[in-house]
């Protein structure tokens, strides 16, 4: 069976990570996506230190397989009409640009729905394409830092903490390409294509959920708490006697699995620990309690216990550890990739398993203009020698 995406035709103008992600994820699910990037230059997560294999960034080739790469220059006419060509034969074009560039480029929404009116038109941007910050720059750091995350990520007091995963940007590329499987959804019912504006800040604040929440309802405004969390204990790490491990112990069947699968059953009827509201309110007793006990096995030591005992935890793995756990595995969370300049690759697999897939592809990411012939003369029927000028002429 066929992926998903099968017969899409994306274009993509972006760089570095929001745009490339996104790109990336429809590319996994089968759409065919054009890359199009600087003459000469490319993406500029081409040159992103620290690691290079064949010349080729490890950062790049985390965000870019599944694509075709196009090398045009969009202030050129020539190119500028080669885009419009690819256009008309899309069914989606996106891009991280800030705002206003590309309405100042002439490939707008409105401009291109004008060749394609069922193109869906999709934009990443910091703060989106309306509001006062719209033309501020914002980069991942920024959009956790106003988008209220960073104030209660880290340590009890504790310096503002950035998420180790860039959430910023990927929780932008996440929600756009939602936009565009829904306005693929819409335009299969009603034929008509859209115009999706996607603010990472707005984006930040969706993902906020309870805690939100909390501050309308009762005025809360949150304060780092380390790996615990503001309604339930024991729910955070605790450092055995060498590395460490987390728990979940909220609902009272696991407080009480818990309980016994670390020795200490009466723990259960103690009445400063029945129920979660004395748990609460009780935390720092119950936590140091936890931490004494914790202490005197090893991680897996209590792993082993607590998978025998049905205990929701978990060890904190490095990624080292991460990639070779046998669920890891099992899962093909880490496939093998074969690149024609760095070679042998590993990358993350596909986390979207569907009964319909038999197989995902994984196909190389993309040398600078390693598919500009293909595009142009397969698929919008260029001559070689009309190829060839517009390479001279660095339109492409």
């Amino acid at each position: 069976m066929p992926l998903p995406l099968t017969g899409v035709r994306v274009i993509e103008l972006s760089q570095v990570l929001a745009g490339p992600f996104a790109g990336q994820l429809l590319g996994d699910l089968g759409a065919e996506v054009i890359k199009l990037e600087q003459p000469g230059q490319g993406d500029n997560a081409r040159q992103m230190p620290p690691y290079f294999i064949g010349g080729l960034s490890a950062y790049y080739l985390g965000l870019n397989r599944n694509k075709k790469s196009l090398p045009l220059n969009l202030k050129a006419p020539e190119g500028k009409t080669i885009f419009m060509e690819l256009v008309k034969k899309a069914d989606v074009v996106f891009d991280n640009f800030r705002p206003g560039v590309r309405e100042r480029l002439g490939i707008d929404y409105e401009s291109i729905k004008k060749v394609n009116p069922r193109i869906i038109s999709c934009s990443i941007s910091g703060f989106g394409q309306t509001g006062p910050y719209r033309n501020r720059p914002a980069l991942d750091l920024i959009i956790q830092a106003m988008g209220g995350a960073m104030s209660f990520t880290g340590e009890v007091g504790g310096e503002p903490v950035r998420m180790g995963l860039p959430m910023g940007d990927l929780g932008g590329a996440l929600f756009a390409v939602h936009g565009i499987l829904s306005a693929l959804y819409y335009r299969e019912r009603t034929g008509e294509g859209q115009n999706i504006d996607i603010s990472m800040l707005d984006c930040q604040l969706a993902l906020m959920t309870y805690r939100l929440q909390y501050y309308f309802i009762g005025g809360e405004v949150p304060a780092p708490i380390g790996s615990g969390h503001a309604s339930a204990v024991p729910i955070r790490a605790y450092r055995c006697k060498d590395k460490y491990i987390v728990i979940d112990a909220v609902v009272e069947r696991i407080w009480e699995s818990l309980c016994r699968a670390l020795g200490h059953p009466e723990l259960i009827s103690d009445p400063r620990f029945e129920g979660r509201h004395k748990r609460l309110q009780n935390r720092d007793e119950l936590d140091g309690i936890l931490e004494q006990i914790f202490a005197t096995r090893t991680r897996d030591e209590w792993m082993e216990i607590f998978v025998r005992e049905g205990v929701a935890g978990g060890p904190i793995y490095t990624l080292d550890e991460v990639v070779k756990d046998p669920q890891t595995q099992h899962r093909q969370m880490v496939v093998d990739m074969d690149h024609p300049v760095a070679g042998p690759l590993k990358a993350t697999g596909n986390p979207i398993k569907m009964s319909a897939v038999e197989k995902y592809r994984y196909d190389h990411q993309p040398t600078l203009g390693e598919h500009s012939e293909e595009i142009l003369k397969d698929l919008l029927g260029y001559a070689p020698e009309e190829v060839a000028r517009l390479r001279e002429n660095g339109v492409i």
